[in-house]
C-alpha cells in the first residue's frame, strides 16, 4: 500500500466523528508536508500559482544548507585549529564533530518550535502553519556552538509564543522570529551570546571527535569583530579568510561563500528581493566608508564591514523575509539602505554591541509599515496632483 493511500484510508479516524479528531491539526500537518493538499476553494474567485508557502519555505530551507554545512565543517575546523591538531585531522573527521555539535541545537530547535505550534493549533482549531520550517534551521545558525540546550529551547519558546503566535501565526508576526530568539538571548544571558572563543569555539570531544580545549589558552582571544571593536586591527583574519569563512563566529554567519550560493538561489527562485538585499550592502558600504575616511586608523575598511560578523547571512536571509520586510518597492531600497547603514553606526559607536545586525532589522521590523505607508501616500498624491493637472489642463 502506497504512503498516499495508507494517509487516505485513515484520514476518516480524523474527521469530524472520528476517534481521533482531536487531533485533525496534526495528521493535516504532516498530510500538507507531505503532499499539495485536494482542497480547492467553493466560494469566490481563486487565483492558482505554481508557488505557495510550503514550497516558498522548503526553497529557503535550501538555500540554507550551504551556509549550514560549512558551518558544521567549520565548527570541527575550529577546533582542531585551537587544539594545534589541525594537519593531523581529516575533512571527515572535523565535518562529523561539528556535524554532532550543531544536530542536538537543530533537534531542540524543531522539538520545542513544532511543538508548540502543533499545541497552538490543536487549541485553536487550526491548521498547522509551514513558517517554521525555516525558523527552526535559522536559529542555530545565528547563535554560538556552545549555547546551553536549555537556553536555546527557552528562547525558542518565548520566540514562538510572543513574536509569532500572540500575532496571529506565519505571515502575521512583525517581528522577525529567529531574531527576536537571538535577541532574547543577547539580552537575557549575553555572557552565552558574547566574550572571547570560550563562547564561540567548540571545547569538548564527541563520541571520540574533536579535542578538549577546557584548557587551552587560544580561548581567551576574541572574535574579528571584537577585535575591531577594541582597535586590535592586527589580530583581524586576513580578507580571504572572512571571505571563505574560516574564523570562529555564529555556526552559520562565517562564511560569504556559501551564503553567496543561498542568495543565488533565493534569487533566482524569486523568493527573496535583489532590491533589499542589494541596499542593505550599499548602506553598509557606504556608511562604512565615510566611518573609515573620517577615522581611517580606528575603523575597518567598508568591505571588511560586510564580510565578518553577521552582516552578510542577516542581509540574506533575514532582512529579506517577506513578511516583516517592507514590502512596496521603492520601501525596500529605503528599508535595506537603513538597516545597512544602521549596522554599522552600531558597530562603529557602540563597542559594547560589536554586532549590530540584529537590532538594526528588529528596529527597521518596526518601521517597515511606516516606510511603506509614506511610500504609498506619497504615490497617491503624486497621482491625485497629475490627475487634476490634467484635468485644469483640459478645462482651459
Amino acid at each position: 500500500m502506497s504512503l498516499r493511500n495508507y494517509l487516505d484510508k485513515i484520514r476518516p479516524n480524523f474527521q469530524e466523528g472520528g476517534k481521533l479528531h482531536a487531533f485533525k491539526s496534526v495528521f493535516d500537518g504532516f498530510e500538507s508536508f507531505l503532499y499539495v493538499p485536494n482542497d480547492t476553494s467553493k466560494h469566490g474567485a481563486s487565483i492558482h500559482d505554481a508557488i505557495d508557502s510550503k514550497r516558498i519555505m522548503s526553497f529557503v530551507v535550501i538555500a540554507l544548507l550551504p551556509a549550514l554545512l560549512f558551518g558544521m565543517y567549520n565548527v570541527g575546523y575550529q577546533n582542531y585549529k585551537m587544539a594545534g591538531m589541525l594537519e593531523q585531522a581529516t575533512f571527515w573527521q572535523m565535518f562529523e564533530f561539528g556535524f554532532l555539535a550543531v544536530l542536538p541545537k537543530l533537534l531542540v530547535s524543531y522539538i520545542v518550535g513544532l511543538g508548540i505550534e502543533f499545541a497552538w493549533a490543536q487549541y485553536k482549531g487550526e491548521e498547522i502553519q509551514e513558517g517554521y520550517l525555516v525558523t527552526g534551521i535559522i536559529i542555530p545558525l545565528i547563535i554560538p556552538v556552545n549555547t546551553p540546550l536549555w537556553i536555546l529551547a527557552l528562547a525558542v519558546a518565548f520566540a514562538v509564543i510572543f513574536a509569532k503566535e500572540i500575532f496571529g501565526g506565519t505571515g502575521m508576526n512583525i517581528f522577525n522570529v529567529a531574531l527576536v530568539a537571538r535577541a532574547f538571548l543577547f539580552f537575557s544571558y549575553p555572557s552565552k551570546m558574547a566574550g572571547d572563543l570560550s563562547v564561540w569555539v567548540a571545547q569538548h570531544p564527541i563520541l571520540g571527535l574533536g579535542c578538549n580545549l577546557q584548557n587551552a589558552d587560544a580561548l581567551s582571544g576574541a572574535t574579528p569583530l571584537g577585535d575591531a571593536a577594541k582597535g586590535a586591527f592586527d589580530s583581524m583574519p586576513s580578507l580571504c579568510d572572512s571571505i571563505l569563512g574560516f574564523i570562529p563566529g555564529s555556526v552559520g554567519e562565517t562564511s560569504v561563500i556559501a551564503i553567496a550560493i543561498g542568495a543565488i538561489i533565493l534569487l533566482v527562485t524569486n523568493i527573496a528581493s535583489w532590491k533589499t538585499m542589494l541596499s542593505v550592502f550599499l548602506g553598509g558600504g557606504i556608511v562604512g566608508a565615510l566611518f573609515h575616511l573620517a577615522n581611517p586608523t580606528q575603523t575597518l575598511e567598508w568591505y571588511q564591514q560586510l564580510v565578518i560578523g553577521g552582516f552578510a547571512f542577516g542581509a540574506v536571509f533575514m532582512a529579506t523575509d517577506p513578511v516583516t520586510s517592507a514590502r512596496t518597492e521603492t520601501g525596500k531600497w529605503i528599508y535595506g539602505f537603513l538597516i545597512g547603514a544602521m549596522t554599522i553606526v552600531i558597530r562603529v559607536l557602540n563597542p559594547g554591541y560589536p554586532e549590530g545586525m540584529m537590532l538594526s532589522i528588529l528596529l527597521m521590523n518596526m518601521f517597515a509599515p511606516l516606510i511603506d505607508y509614506c511610500v504609498v501616500q506619497r504615490n497617491i498624491s503624486r497621482r491625485t496632483k497629475r490627475t487634476l493637472n490634467t484635468l485644469n489642463n483640459n478645462n482651459d
